[in-house]
Protein backbone atom coordinates (compact mmCIF):
# COMPACT_ATOMS: atom_id res chain seq x y z
CA UNK A 1 0.00 0.00 0.00
CA UNK A 2 2.64 2.06 0.79
CA UNK A 3 4.51 1.53 -2.36
CA UNK A 4 1.48 2.42 -4.22
CA UNK A 5 1.29 5.76 -2.51
CA UNK A 6 4.80 6.58 -3.50
CA UNK A 7 3.91 5.80 -6.80
CA UNK A 8 0.90 7.81 -7.14
CA UNK A 9 2.72 10.83 -6.11
CA UNK A 10 5.45 10.49 -8.56
CA UNK A 11 5.69 13.24 -11.01
CA UNK A 12 4.84 11.15 -14.08
CA UNK A 13 1.38 10.41 -12.09
CA UNK A 14 -0.18 13.77 -12.18
CA UNK A 15 -2.95 13.16 -14.60
CA UNK A 16 -3.62 10.26 -11.96
CA UNK A 17 -3.87 12.58 -9.12
CA UNK A 18 -6.24 15.09 -11.32
CA UNK A 19 -8.79 12.31 -11.92
CA UNK A 20 -8.71 11.74 -7.60
CA UNK A 21 -9.22 15.36 -7.13
CA UNK A 22 -12.22 15.39 -9.55
CA UNK A 23 -13.66 12.16 -7.75
CA UNK A 24 -12.76 13.88 -4.47
CA UNK A 25 -14.77 17.37 -5.42
CA UNK A 26 -17.69 15.44 -7.05
CA UNK A 27 -18.21 13.18 -3.43
CA UNK A 28 -17.93 16.85 -1.77
CA UNK A 29 -20.64 18.32 -4.39
CA UNK A 30 -22.63 15.44 -3.54
CA UNK A 31 -22.51 15.88 0.73
CA UNK A 32 -23.30 19.74 0.06
CA UNK A 33 -26.50 18.62 -2.07
CA UNK A 34 -27.77 16.32 1.11
CA UNK A 35 -27.82 19.60 3.35
CA UNK A 36 -30.33 21.71 1.20
CA UNK A 37 -33.74 20.86 2.11
CA UNK A 38 -36.60 20.95 -0.21
CA UNK A 39 -38.52 23.95 0.75
CA UNK A 40 -41.74 23.38 3.17
CA UNK A 41 -40.85 20.05 4.07
CA UNK A 42 -39.85 18.87 7.58
CA UNK A 43 -37.05 17.03 8.95
CA UNK A 44 -38.01 13.23 9.77
CA UNK A 45 -37.55 10.75 13.05
CA UNK A 46 -35.59 7.66 11.37
CA UNK A 47 -34.59 6.09 14.51
CA UNK A 48 -37.75 4.24 14.64
CA UNK A 49 -38.29 3.44 11.12
CA UNK A 50 -37.66 0.81 8.60
CA UNK A 51 -36.14 3.79 6.54
CA UNK A 52 -33.13 3.98 8.62
CA UNK A 53 -30.25 1.93 6.11
CA UNK A 54 -32.07 4.20 3.24
CA UNK A 55 -30.71 7.49 5.40
CA UNK A 56 -27.62 6.34 6.05
CA UNK A 57 -26.66 5.03 2.26
CA UNK A 58 -27.50 8.77 1.51
CA UNK A 59 -25.72 10.06 3.71
CA UNK A 60 -28.54 11.19 6.26
CA UNK A 61 -30.55 13.12 3.26
CA UNK A 62 -33.26 11.16 3.61
CA UNK A 63 -33.64 12.62 7.53
CA UNK A 64 -32.83 16.16 6.07
CA UNK A 65 -35.90 15.90 3.26
CA UNK A 66 -33.04 17.59 1.11
CA UNK A 67 -33.04 17.02 -2.54
CA UNK A 68 -31.03 13.78 -2.82
CA UNK A 69 -33.13 12.02 -0.21
CA UNK A 70 -33.52 8.94 -2.44
CA UNK A 71 -29.77 9.12 -4.10
CA UNK A 72 -29.04 6.77 -6.17
CA UNK A 73 -30.78 3.96 -4.76
CA UNK A 74 -33.32 3.55 -7.39
CA UNK A 75 -31.05 2.75 -10.08
CA UNK A 76 -29.40 0.52 -8.06
CA UNK A 77 -32.97 -0.72 -8.04
CA UNK A 78 -33.17 -0.97 -11.64
CA UNK A 79 -29.71 -2.49 -12.16
CA UNK A 80 -30.43 -5.58 -9.86
CA UNK A 81 -34.09 -6.00 -11.69
CA UNK A 82 -31.75 -5.29 -14.86
CA UNK A 83 -29.77 -8.17 -14.08
CA UNK A 84 -32.25 -10.60 -13.40
CA UNK A 85 -34.42 -10.34 -16.31
CA UNK A 86 -31.03 -10.64 -18.21
CA UNK A 87 -30.59 -14.43 -17.61
CA UNK A 88 -33.14 -15.99 -19.24
CA UNK A 89 -36.53 -14.46 -17.72
CA UNK A 90 -37.26 -12.29 -20.62
CA UNK A 91 -35.16 -13.18 -24.13
CA UNK A 92 -35.16 -9.40 -25.49
CA UNK A 93 -32.70 -8.58 -23.09
CA UNK A 94 -30.58 -12.03 -22.80
CA UNK A 95 -29.83 -11.17 -26.17
CA UNK A 96 -29.24 -7.51 -25.57
CA UNK A 97 -26.26 -9.32 -22.92
CA UNK A 98 -25.07 -10.92 -25.35
CA UNK A 99 -24.31 -8.46 -28.13
CA UNK A 100 -21.39 -6.83 -26.63
CA UNK A 101 -21.04 -3.02 -26.11
CA UNK A 102 -23.57 -2.04 -28.22
CA UNK A 103 -26.26 -4.46 -26.37
CA UNK A 104 -24.66 -3.25 -22.68
CA UNK A 105 -24.98 0.55 -23.87
CA UNK A 106 -28.56 -0.29 -24.91
CA UNK A 107 -28.79 -2.25 -21.60
CA UNK A 108 -27.68 0.77 -19.60
CA UNK A 109 -29.38 3.86 -20.77
CA UNK A 110 -32.87 1.54 -20.08
CA UNK A 111 -31.52 0.77 -16.77
CA UNK A 112 -31.24 4.95 -16.02
CA UNK A 113 -34.74 5.37 -17.53
CA UNK A 114 -36.12 2.93 -15.02
CA UNK A 115 -33.99 4.53 -12.41
CA UNK A 116 -35.71 7.63 -13.25
CA UNK A 117 -39.18 6.26 -13.26
CA UNK A 118 -38.26 4.26 -9.89
CA UNK A 119 -37.21 7.72 -8.23
CA UNK A 120 -40.24 9.25 -8.74
CA UNK A 121 -43.25 6.32 -8.00
CA UNK A 122 -40.32 6.50 -4.74
CA UNK A 123 -40.34 10.18 -4.41
CA UNK A 124 -44.30 10.05 -4.44
CA UNK A 125 -44.90 7.61 -2.48
CA UNK A 126 -42.18 9.26 -0.04
CA UNK A 127 -44.00 12.64 0.31
CA UNK A 128 -47.50 11.01 0.61
CA UNK A 129 -46.11 9.01 3.58
CA UNK A 130 -44.29 11.85 5.44
CA UNK A 131 -45.55 15.22 4.51
CA UNK A 132 -48.79 13.76 6.33
CA UNK A 133 -52.76 14.97 5.57
CA UNK A 134 -53.28 18.70 4.62
CA UNK A 135 -51.22 18.56 1.30
CA UNK A 136 -52.89 18.58 -2.31
CA UNK A 137 -51.47 16.42 -4.85
CA UNK A 138 -49.49 19.24 -6.32
CA UNK A 139 -47.56 19.74 -3.30
CA UNK A 140 -46.46 15.39 -3.47
CA UNK A 141 -46.13 15.95 -7.34
CA UNK A 142 -43.69 19.08 -6.45
CA UNK A 143 -41.82 16.81 -3.66
CA UNK A 144 -41.50 13.78 -6.00
CA UNK A 145 -40.53 16.16 -9.39
CA UNK A 146 -37.25 17.46 -7.24
CA UNK A 147 -36.44 14.29 -5.64
CA UNK A 148 -36.03 12.81 -8.98
CA UNK A 149 -33.95 15.46 -10.12
CA UNK A 150 -31.93 14.98 -7.43
CA UNK A 151 -31.97 11.45 -8.49
CA UNK A 152 -31.15 12.12 -12.53
CA UNK A 153 -28.02 15.16 -11.29
CA UNK A 154 -26.81 12.06 -9.35
CA UNK A 155 -26.67 9.81 -11.73
CA UNK A 156 -24.99 12.18 -14.31
CA UNK A 157 -22.47 12.52 -11.90
CA UNK A 158 -21.50 9.56 -10.37
CA UNK A 159 -21.30 8.90 -14.42
CA UNK A 160 -18.67 11.86 -14.97
CA UNK A 161 -16.72 10.29 -12.09
CA UNK A 162 -16.71 7.21 -14.03
CA UNK A 163 -15.44 8.43 -16.78
CA UNK A 164 -13.11 11.12 -15.51
CA UNK A 165 -12.31 10.20 -12.01
CA UNK A 166 -11.44 7.06 -10.44
CA UNK A 167 -13.52 4.26 -9.59
CA UNK A 168 -17.43 3.57 -10.18
CA UNK A 169 -19.45 6.57 -9.27
CA UNK A 170 -22.26 5.01 -8.40
CA UNK A 171 -20.53 3.05 -6.01
CA UNK A 172 -18.76 5.64 -4.56
CA UNK A 173 -21.76 8.51 -4.26
CA UNK A 174 -23.33 5.61 -1.77
CA UNK A 175 -20.08 5.05 -0.12
CA UNK A 176 -19.30 8.81 0.91
CA UNK A 177 -22.70 8.97 1.89
CA UNK A 178 -22.46 5.76 4.27
CA UNK A 179 -18.77 7.66 5.38
CA UNK A 180 -20.84 11.09 5.70
CA UNK A 181 -22.08 9.41 8.74
CA UNK A 182 -19.81 8.30 10.85
CA UNK A 183 -18.17 10.80 12.59
CA UNK A 184 -21.70 11.95 13.70
CA UNK A 185 -21.88 8.35 14.94
CA UNK A 186 -19.15 8.62 16.68
CA UNK A 187 -19.85 11.92 18.35
CA UNK A 188 -22.92 10.59 19.81
CA UNK A 189 -21.13 7.12 20.88
CA UNK A 190 -18.57 9.76 22.84
CA UNK A 191 -21.63 11.84 24.00
CA UNK A 192 -23.79 8.72 25.46
CA UNK A 193 -21.19 7.06 27.02
CA UNK A 194 -19.19 9.40 28.31
CA UNK A 195 -20.78 12.70 28.61
CA UNK A 196 -24.20 11.37 29.79
CA UNK A 197 -25.07 10.10 33.53
CA UNK A 198 -25.77 6.59 32.51
CA UNK A 199 -22.45 5.28 33.18
CA UNK A 200 -19.34 6.69 35.28
CA UNK A 201 -16.27 8.55 33.67
CA UNK A 202 -14.34 5.45 34.12
CA UNK A 203 -16.56 2.82 32.61
CA UNK A 204 -17.95 4.97 30.17
CA UNK A 205 -14.21 5.66 28.58
CA UNK A 206 -13.87 1.65 28.93
CA UNK A 207 -16.75 1.63 27.15
CA UNK A 208 -16.04 3.80 23.90
CA UNK A 209 -12.84 2.29 23.85
CA UNK A 210 -14.17 -0.87 23.86
CA UNK A 211 -16.88 -0.09 21.52
CA UNK A 212 -13.92 1.95 18.69
CA UNK A 213 -11.81 -1.15 19.03
CA UNK A 214 -15.01 -3.90 18.40
CA UNK A 215 -15.70 -1.27 15.09
CA UNK A 216 -12.32 -1.90 13.62
CA UNK A 217 -11.96 -5.53 14.51
CA UNK A 218 -15.11 -5.82 12.44
CA UNK A 219 -13.80 -4.19 9.67
CA UNK A 220 -10.95 -6.32 9.74
CA UNK A 221 -13.38 -9.43 9.58
CA UNK A 222 -15.47 -7.50 6.92
CA UNK A 223 -12.15 -7.32 4.56
CA UNK A 224 -11.27 -10.71 5.10
CA UNK A 225 -14.70 -12.19 4.14
CA UNK A 226 -14.77 -9.97 1.21
CA UNK A 227 -11.87 -11.43 -0.13
CA UNK A 228 -11.92 -14.98 1.03
CA UNK A 229 -12.81 -17.36 -2.31
CA UNK A 230 -12.33 -21.41 -2.66
CA UNK A 231 -10.32 -21.96 -5.60
CA UNK A 232 -11.35 -24.89 -7.78
CA UNK A 233 -8.08 -26.26 -9.45
CA UNK A 234 -8.51 -26.47 -13.39
CA UNK A 235 -6.72 -28.32 -15.59
CA UNK A 236 -6.20 -28.09 -19.60
CA UNK A 237 -5.69 -30.54 -22.13
CA UNK A 238 -3.61 -28.94 -23.98
CA UNK A 239 -0.71 -27.15 -20.98
CA UNK A 240 1.96 -29.46 -19.35
CA UNK A 241 1.00 -30.95 -16.00
CA UNK A 242 4.51 -31.25 -14.91
CA UNK A 243 4.94 -29.98 -11.21
CA UNK A 244 8.26 -28.46 -11.86
CA UNK A 245 7.55 -24.99 -12.92
CA UNK A 246 4.05 -25.25 -14.30
CA UNK A 247 1.52 -22.80 -13.52
CA UNK A 248 -1.65 -23.60 -11.64
CA UNK A 249 -5.21 -22.47 -12.91
CA UNK A 250 -7.96 -21.98 -10.65
CA UNK A 251 -11.57 -20.93 -11.11
CA UNK A 252 -11.93 -18.81 -7.91
CA UNK A 253 -15.45 -18.82 -6.19
CA UNK A 254 -15.83 -15.86 -3.32
CA UNK A 255 -17.57 -17.22 -0.09
CA UNK A 256 -19.66 -14.31 0.00
CA UNK A 257 -20.69 -14.21 -3.82
CA UNK A 258 -23.89 -12.59 -3.76
CA UNK A 259 -22.39 -9.96 -2.01
CA UNK A 260 -24.55 -7.47 0.10
CA UNK A 261 -27.22 -7.94 -2.16
CA UNK A 262 -29.42 -10.30 -0.41
CA UNK A 263 -29.54 -7.64 2.45
CA UNK A 264 -30.65 -5.18 0.39
CA UNK A 265 -33.70 -7.27 -0.79
CA UNK A 266 -34.43 -8.40 2.30
CA UNK A 267 -34.49 -5.12 3.89
CA UNK A 268 -36.83 -3.39 1.19
CA UNK A 269 -39.10 -6.50 1.58
CA UNK A 270 -39.51 -5.88 5.04
CA UNK A 271 -39.72 -2.28 4.23
CA UNK A 272 -42.98 -2.30 1.94
CA UNK A 273 -45.61 -3.16 5.05
CA UNK A 274 -44.15 0.12 6.82
CA UNK A 275 -45.03 2.13 3.78
CA UNK A 276 -48.44 0.79 3.45
CA UNK A 277 -48.77 0.95 7.02
CA UNK A 278 -48.23 4.92 6.98
CA UNK A 279 -50.68 4.71 3.93
CA UNK A 280 -53.58 3.24 5.42
CA UNK A 281 -53.19 4.94 8.93
CA UNK A 282 -54.50 1.94 10.75
CA UNK A 283 -53.36 1.69 14.32
CA UNK A 284 -53.84 -2.40 14.00
CA UNK A 285 -52.20 -2.72 10.71
CA UNK A 286 -49.63 -0.84 12.21
CA UNK A 287 -49.12 -2.46 15.53
CA UNK A 288 -48.53 -5.61 13.50
CA UNK A 289 -45.82 -4.42 11.18
CA UNK A 290 -44.58 -2.78 14.48
CA UNK A 291 -44.73 -5.92 16.29
CA UNK A 292 -44.08 -8.81 13.54
CA UNK A 293 -42.44 -7.60 10.10
CA UNK A 294 -39.66 -5.52 11.77
CA UNK A 295 -36.55 -7.28 12.10
CA UNK A 296 -35.86 -5.90 15.39
CA UNK A 297 -38.74 -8.28 16.69
CA UNK A 298 -38.09 -11.88 17.22
CA UNK A 299 -40.54 -13.08 14.60
CA UNK A 300 -39.47 -10.59 12.47
CA UNK A 301 -35.40 -10.95 12.66
CA UNK A 302 -36.23 -14.78 11.77
CA UNK A 303 -38.12 -13.96 8.70
CA UNK A 304 -35.42 -11.07 7.79
CA UNK A 305 -32.54 -14.10 7.94
CA UNK A 306 -34.99 -16.61 6.10
CA UNK A 307 -34.97 -14.14 3.20
CA UNK A 308 -30.99 -12.97 3.48
CA UNK A 309 -30.66 -17.11 3.39
CA UNK A 310 -33.23 -17.47 0.36
CA UNK A 311 -31.73 -13.92 -1.97
CA UNK A 312 -28.15 -15.37 -1.38
CA UNK A 313 -28.61 -19.04 -2.86
CA UNK A 314 -31.38 -17.45 -5.44
CA UNK A 315 -28.38 -14.37 -6.75
CA UNK A 316 -25.57 -16.77 -6.10
CA UNK A 317 -26.77 -19.29 -8.29
CA UNK A 318 -27.88 -16.64 -10.79
CA UNK A 319 -24.57 -15.06 -10.85
CA UNK A 320 -22.57 -18.06 -11.56
CA UNK A 321 -24.17 -20.80 -13.19
CA UNK A 322 -22.81 -23.98 -13.35
CA UNK A 323 -24.67 -25.09 -16.31
CA UNK A 324 -22.53 -22.27 -17.83
CA UNK A 325 -19.59 -22.41 -15.97
CA UNK A 326 -19.33 -26.18 -16.63
CA UNK A 327 -19.98 -25.82 -20.73
CA UNK A 328 -17.38 -23.26 -21.18
CA UNK A 329 -15.08 -25.36 -19.07
CA UNK A 330 -15.74 -28.39 -21.49
CA UNK A 331 -15.54 -26.18 -24.58
CA UNK A 332 -12.14 -23.84 -23.55
CA UNK A 333 -10.57 -27.83 -22.78
CA UNK A 334 -10.62 -27.24 -19.44
CA UNK A 335 -11.45 -30.11 -16.74
CA UNK A 336 -11.31 -30.88 -12.80
CA UNK A 337 -8.89 -33.36 -11.64
CA UNK A 338 -11.09 -36.22 -10.36
CA UNK A 339 -14.58 -34.72 -11.95
CA UNK A 340 -15.91 -35.57 -15.40
CA UNK A 341 -16.59 -32.68 -17.59
CA UNK A 342 -20.26 -32.30 -18.60
CA UNK A 343 -23.17 -33.27 -16.21
CA UNK A 344 -20.74 -34.56 -13.40
CA UNK A 345 -18.83 -31.40 -12.94
CA UNK A 346 -21.89 -29.15 -13.26
CA UNK A 347 -22.81 -31.31 -10.28
CA UNK A 348 -19.83 -30.90 -8.25
CA UNK A 349 -19.90 -26.96 -9.02
CA UNK A 350 -23.23 -26.47 -7.78
CA UNK A 351 -22.23 -28.68 -4.37
CA UNK A 352 -19.51 -26.23 -4.08
CA UNK A 353 -21.39 -23.06 -4.38
CA UNK A 354 -24.21 -24.47 -2.03
CA UNK A 355 -21.86 -25.13 0.72
CA UNK A 356 -20.29 -21.97 0.26
CA UNK A 357 -23.38 -19.77 0.18
CA UNK A 358 -24.33 -21.07 3.88
CA UNK A 359 -21.21 -19.48 5.05
CA UNK A 360 -21.68 -16.87 2.98
CA UNK A 361 -25.06 -16.22 4.09
CA UNK A 362 -24.59 -16.53 7.54
CA UNK A 363 -21.60 -13.94 7.57
CA UNK A 364 -24.69 -11.66 5.72
CA UNK A 365 -26.95 -12.74 8.91
CA UNK A 366 -23.75 -11.82 11.53
CA UNK A 367 -22.77 -8.62 9.87
CA UNK A 368 -26.86 -7.60 9.80
CA UNK A 369 -27.37 -8.41 12.63
CA UNK A 370 -24.77 -7.17 14.91
CA UNK A 371 -26.27 -3.30 14.87
CA UNK A 372 -29.02 -5.05 16.63
CA UNK A 373 -27.50 -7.11 19.19
CA UNK A 374 -25.34 -3.66 19.81
CA UNK A 375 -28.23 -1.80 19.84
CA UNK A 376 -30.02 -4.24 22.43
CA UNK A 377 -27.29 -4.59 24.64
CA UNK A 378 -25.92 -0.94 25.15
CA UNK A 379 -29.08 0.75 24.64
CA UNK A 380 -27.49 3.66 22.65
CA UNK A 381 -29.45 5.51 20.19
CA UNK A 382 -29.88 3.42 16.86
CA UNK A 383 -27.59 5.68 14.98
CA UNK A 384 -24.41 3.79 16.85
CA UNK A 385 -23.72 0.41 15.13
CA UNK A 386 -21.40 -1.73 14.66
CA UNK A 387 -21.22 -3.71 11.27
CA UNK A 388 -24.62 -3.37 9.27
CA UNK A 389 -25.13 -3.12 5.69
CA UNK A 390 -23.28 0.17 5.19
CA UNK A 391 -19.98 -1.23 6.15
CA UNK A 392 -20.21 -4.33 3.97
CA UNK A 393 -20.67 -1.59 0.88
CA UNK A 394 -17.66 0.70 2.31
CA UNK A 395 -15.28 -2.39 2.20
CA UNK A 396 -16.61 -3.33 -0.75
CA UNK A 397 -16.45 -0.34 -3.26
CA UNK A 398 -12.95 0.83 -0.97
CA UNK A 399 -11.65 -2.67 -1.68
CA UNK A 400 -12.57 -2.28 -5.70
CA UNK A 401 -11.34 1.71 -6.44
CA UNK A 402 -8.11 0.46 -4.67
CA UNK A 403 -7.98 -2.31 -6.77
CA UNK A 404 -8.23 -0.17 -9.78
CA UNK A 405 -5.61 2.29 -8.61
CA UNK A 406 -3.08 -0.27 -8.30
CA UNK A 407 -3.98 -1.88 -11.68
CA UNK A 408 -3.57 1.41 -13.41
CA UNK A 409 -0.15 2.26 -11.66
CA UNK A 410 0.84 -1.16 -12.64
CA UNK A 411 -0.33 -0.96 -16.15
CA UNK A 412 1.44 2.47 -16.47
CA UNK A 413 4.71 0.94 -14.91
CA UNK A 414 4.70 -1.77 -17.29
CA UNK A 415 4.45 0.63 -20.36
CA UNK A 416 7.06 2.60 -19.06
CA UNK A 417 9.76 -0.47 -18.84
CA UNK A 418 8.66 -2.19 -22.14
CA UNK A 419 8.98 1.61 -23.94
CA UNK A 420 12.66 1.45 -22.91
CA UNK A 421 13.56 -1.63 -24.21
Amino acid sequence: MFQTLKQLFAPTNKDLRTRILFTLGALALFIIGTYIQIPGTPNLDMSSTAFGTLNAFTGGAMQKFSIFSLGVMPYITASIIMQLLQMDIVPYFSELKDEGPIGRQKINKITRYMGIIFAFIEGFVFAIAFLGDGKSTIDYMYVATVITAGTAFLLWLGDQITQKGLGNGMSLIIMAGIIATLPAMFVTAFEELILADTYSKAIGIAIFIAFVIIYFLVVIGVIFMQEAERRIQIQYANKSTSVFGANQSYMPIKINTAGVVPVIFASSLLTIPAVIAQFVNNSGFSNFVSNYLTYTKPIGFVIFVLLIYFFAYFYTFIQLRPEELAKNLKNNGGFIPGVRPGKDTENYISKVLSRLTVFGALFLVIISALPIIFSALTGLSSSVSVGGTSLLIVVGVALETYRQLEGSLLTRNYKKGYSRR
